[in-house]
């Protein structure tokens, strides 16, 4: 066997032990009971020790270099590529702190679903202290061997490449552009008649079975995952067996179903990543979480608020809870699906006030990793953000610092992909509609079939083969503008 057809088979067997990481992680927040939580982190840790020593094999840097000089296609090389960054990633953790990072996560997030309901940062503060300083040590391990700041070598983990040097200006400009902008959205919408409400309760088996019939209408194969309800709504599982939860409040069915369409869109990028044998290859992958969360933007935001699909949408949202009289029309549904309001929960805020909430997060998190702040700080440091950008305090740290899965789950450095990937959205969704017309009237038939096929093609199918900066400029013939992203905002929410 040739040097590379041998890494081909080593990283095969690193992508089935994933795929099972992935499933027990699922398991874990969608199914299992409290009681099973410590057997589980020995699994979990065992797998990932198991992972760590075939990755970090003395072979493996040799083999790399190899393969260098052999004769490999554009995939193969791209495939190497992305084989030598996951090898520099794992490599540069010793076996003990792979295992305790493993295991501090899942005592973390155990603890955090307790102290979330309860409102009790204090509960969970001792576990994220224990686990922000594992954390902190394998971002300083990385950041020697990778020759970055520790914040980016975090980021890297998510986002291949992404710099706190590039995404600072960005979300400053933001932080600029938003509080305003925000207020001149709030005084149009008072200025309009406002959207009528809707008669609850609405059951949540009437919100499961809207959700179903809309994922398929997305274009989701249900041959290949499921719908269920967890703590935090999230997309996981494996490209041939995606796992989706959402979770369902009876007295707004509009957070759950929205949540839906939002972890839909994950799930349609993992369904449509290449196949055949490249599906077990880094080459094969999703290529990074700042696409990734285009995705489920694209379609959360872009298409599913569009007035299209709403039009499309609305007879079935009226049939699904009995619905009658005019607050069940189009024109009201639209009219809610696009209000703004100064709200704490990242995952239920509108498209113009989401970038704050990431902003808050993103400042708080590169604070604490390079230790510039202390944890127990946290809770008033969240709010005094909160009012900072959108005005508001939560009144406790269940609408607060407790509110997402990510920093007690371990993953820190991940939170500005979401609004990067809010203008890589907009940016997509504005380059398919200029080389399909037929994309934006689809919507409004219930047909995504032009929309996830220019998709397909575009994004999903080209896996990790190119950078995202070169996906997304070679996708929409320019490189990442936020001025595509501010336009779509200022054109839905002021000239509508």
């Amino acid at each position: 066997m040739t040097a590379y057809a041998r890494l081909e088979a080593t990283f095969r067997k690193l992508a089935a032990i994933g795929d099972a990481l992935s499933m027990l992680q699922w398991d874990a927040s969608a199914m299992m009971p409290d009681g099973g939580a410590e057997s589980r982190a020995e699994q979990v840790a065992t797998l990932r020790g198991i992972s760590h020593e075939i990755i970090t094999a003395p072979e493996i840097p040799d083999l790399l270099d190899q393969a260098e000089g052999e004769g490999l296609d554009a995939w193969e090389r791209a495939n190497l590529r992305e084989m030598r960054r996951d090898w520099i990633h794992s490599a540069a953790l010793p076996a003990d702190l792979v295992d305790a990072l493993a295991r501090a996560e899942s005592a973390c997030e155990m603890i955090w679903r307790e102290a979330r309901p309860a409102a009790d940062f204090k509960r969970v503060l001792p576990a994220l202290s224990d686990l922000l300083g594992l954390v902190r040590q394998m971002g300083a391990i990385k950041s020697e061997k990778l020759g970055v700041g520790i914040y980016d070598a975090l980021l890297d983990q998510y986002e291949p490449g992404g710099r706190s040097a590039e995404i600072d200006p960005v979300f400053d400009h933001l932080e600029g552009f938003l509080p305003g902008f925000i207020a001149q959205v709030l005084d149009v919408q008072a200025r309009r008649p406002a959207p009528l409400p809707l008669p609850a309760p609405f059951p949540a088996a009437a919100q499961k079975e809207l959700g179903l019939k809309l994922m398929a209408v997305l274009g989701f194969d249900f041959n290949h995952g499921r719908l269920d309800v967890s703590h935090h709504p999230f997309c996981g599982g494996t490209p041939d067996d995606v796992r989706l939860t959402t979770r369902y409040n009876e007295s707004d069915f509009a957070p759950a179903l929205m949540g839906v369409l939002h972890e839909t869109g994950h799930a349609l990028y993992e369904q449509g990543t290449p196949k055949g044998r490249w599906r077990s290859q880094p080459v094969g992958r999703s290529r990074g979480m700042v696409l990734h969360e285009s995705q489920s933007l694209l379609m959360e935001m872009q298409a599913c608020r569009s007035r299209p699909f709403v039009d499309f949408a609305a007879p079935l949202i009226k049939q699904a809870f009995g619905g009658q009289g005019p607050e069940w029309e189009a024109d009201n549904l639209y009219r809610r699906g696009i209000r703004v309001e100064r709200g704490f929960i990242r995952v239920e805020a509108d498209e113009c006030t989401y970038p704050a909430h990431v902003i808050i997060r993103y400042r708080l998190e590169k604070a604490l990793i390079e230790g510039r702040m202390e944890l127990a700080d946290l809770p008033e440091a969240w709010n005094q953000g909160y009012r900072r950008l959108l005005g508001i305090t939560p009144p406790d740290d269940r609408l607060g610092c407790l509110q997402d899965i990510h920093w007690y789950g371990g993953s820190w450095g991940y939170f500005p992909t979401y609004t990067l990937g809010a203008m890589t959205a907009a940016q997509l969704f504005q380059a398919a509609q200029a080389a399909d017309p037929d994309i934006l009237p689809g919507l409004g038939r219930g047909d995504f079939k032009p929309l996830l096929g220019w998709l397909r093609t575009h994004v999903h199918g080209q896996g990790s083969l190119l950078t995202g900066r070169d996906l997304v400029t070679r996708a929409t013939g320019r490189p990442l503008d936020p001025a595509v992203f501010e336009a779509h905002l200022r054109r839905r929410y002021l000239e509508e």
